[in-house]
């Protein structure tokens, strides 16, 4: 929902993956400012960043999984909090 899910793309002879531009453009703004925050402040994102830098992953493709985890993430606490809630 908020365009963080993988799109295959081709530019000729290379294959790779990109962003989905649709969904809900604030959703994505959020993800990208904790992701960001997350990589200046929290000792776990930065340890993921350097391991896949190591691996010769790109910053870009790095930001996009750490997308995909932190919507994971806030997908269950929104949902566990709705499940609380009384109808």
């Amino acid at each position: 929902m908020c365009g963080v899910s993988p799109v295959e793309r081709s530019s000729g002879s290379r294959q790779y993956r990109r962003l989905n531009r649709g969904g809900d453009r604030q959703g994505n703004a959020a993800l990208h400012r904790i992701v960001q925050t997350r990589l200046c402040f929290d000792p776990r994102t930065q340890d993921y960043y350097e391991r896949r830098i190591k691996e010769g992953k790109t910053r870009r493709v790095i930001v996009r999984c750490l997308k995909r985890y932190a919507a994971r993430e806030v997908f269950h606490l929104v949902r566990a909090v709705q499940a609380c809630s009384p109808s």
